[in-house]
């Protein structure tokens, strides 16, 4: 069995549980994993992460030494890179910026080959389509090895530069949507459509803090809830001016934030501006019970993104029986149907977002055919277990080698390396 690198951005990580269950399970079915990060973590990890915090490969701080070496390879195996200097300089519409920081992420990607150097790695798998996916295609290349990548949203609708070749480069391609699937195939038609692999992300259905209970309807006032990271794209400010129409046109309500980020100032001014205090609150990070007990209070878990891939914290709503209210856009409506498991509403309309809201508040008493709904599609379609056992059985169908093939890499990535 091949052993895998498998890089992220920055790992572990609280808000990407599902890096860490895929890590997980390629290691019960015999597969060595490497887990490497892009990124440090400086930030403080809750125990459970500390583990795998200890056995991540860090690209950062950078190693000097080998950071020259790996400058030196690039001019003397030139001949190797010269494809992806090309695009990175002459071909495509990124900016100059962003070339520039191709040209950079290419040394990175040798440095990062010579990282892995003497590891047994023969596949390395990367997940999200950002800068790191760029450095492990460069290290892939450079080694004579496979690389395989996740695409989720942002990476793929608002942040693609140069994703022609990494589409081009890479072994398959898993995405967690059809919409994204579509997306890939009708923007790059070069790509051969088999590569380019649906696979869900999951819930854990089986565990205590996601059974379903009714929810408790003892105060008049609707309880919201929105769990994200307080980033632009999450557009939390769209919510705010939201319930400030609710208060307008007198709807009872509370809405609590769950999540801490950059946007977090600019959205305590906007509460204070629209005199919110009293129904807006924001949580900050809460921790796994503390967001238990969040669902188990909502009377409507609400998300007003801009940009998602399917988002976990709609899963979890959902598996909890709690109705959802989110924008129909890219693959949310593969997850909530509209009316159906949940609501939908048309994206950047306020008025269509409010409208929503108050069907749910005076609907409530009869929304329990739906919230069972909701939990039943997640169970069929959205099931953690299930979806990661054909993530997996996607992976190993594509990474397998021979002994000699294996062998074979071996010696071409140590001609490269030496």
């Amino acid at each position: 069995m091949p052993a895998v690198a498998y890089l992220a951005n920055q790992f572990p990580s609280s808000v990407e549980p599902y890096v860490m269950e895929e890590i997980q399970e390629l290691r019960r079915r015999g597969v060595t994993v490497i887990p490497c990060s892009a990124c440090s973590n400086a930030a403080a990890l809750d125990p459970e992460l500390r583990p795998f915090a200890t056995e991540t490969l860090y690209l950062q701080p950078l190693q000097f030494g080998l950071l020259i070496r790996a400058a030196f390879l690039c001019l003397l195996k030139f001949p190797v890179l010269k494809d992806f200097v090309r695009r990175a300089l002459f071909h495509g519409t990124e900016p100059l910026v962003r070339r520039g920081r191709a040209l950079l992420h290419t040394w990175l990607g040798v440095y990062y080959a010579l990282l892995i150097e003497g590891s047994g790695v023969q596949h390395i798998h990367v997940h999200h389509g950002y800068f790191a996916s760029w450095i492990a295609m460069v290290a892939a290349h450079f080694r004579g090895i496979e690389f395989s990548m996740t695409l989720h949203g942002s990476d793929l609708l608002l942040h693609s530069a140069f994703l022609d070749t990494k589409l081009k480069h890479c072994k398959f391609c898993v995405t967690i949507s059809e919409f994204n699937q579509r997306h890939i195939l009708e923007h790059y038609p070069d790509v051969q459509p088999a590569k380019v692999v649906v696979r869900r992300m999951g819930v854990d259905l089986g565990k205590d803090n996601l059974a379903a209970s009714p929810v408790s309807r003892e105060s008049p006032h609707l309880s919201m809830l929105a769990v994200g990271r307080l980033h632009p794209v999450k557009d939390h400010a769209f919510l705010i001016r939201a319930c400030h129409l609710l208060k307008n046109r007198n709807v009872p309500f509370v809405c609590v934030i769950a999540g801490d980020g950059p946007e977090r100032t600019s959205i305590e001014t906007l509460i204070r501006n629209l005199d919110l205090q009293g129904e807006v609150r924001l949580a900050g990070q809460l921790s796994h019970q503390q967001l238990a007990a969040g669902y188990k209070a909502a009377g409507l878990v609400v998300l007003t993104s801009r940009s998602e891939g399917i988002p976990l914290v709609l899963m979890e709503a959902m598996a909890r029986a709690r109705p959802v209210l989110a924008p129909a856009i890219t693959g949310i409506p593969e997850l909530v149907l509209d009316g159906k498991n949940g609501f939908l509403y048309r994206p950047g309309s306020l008025e269509d977002f409010v409208a929503r809201v108050e069907i749910v508040h005076r609907s409530h008493s009869a929304l329990g055919p739906l919230c069972r709904a909701a939990r039943q599609h997640v169970l069929e379609h959205f099931n953690r277990e299930k979806n990661l056992a054909a993530f997996c059985d996607l992976f190993l169908t594509h990474i397998s080698h021979t002994k000699s093939q294996a062998r074979e890499i071996e010696s071409y990535a140590n001609s490269l390396l030496q």
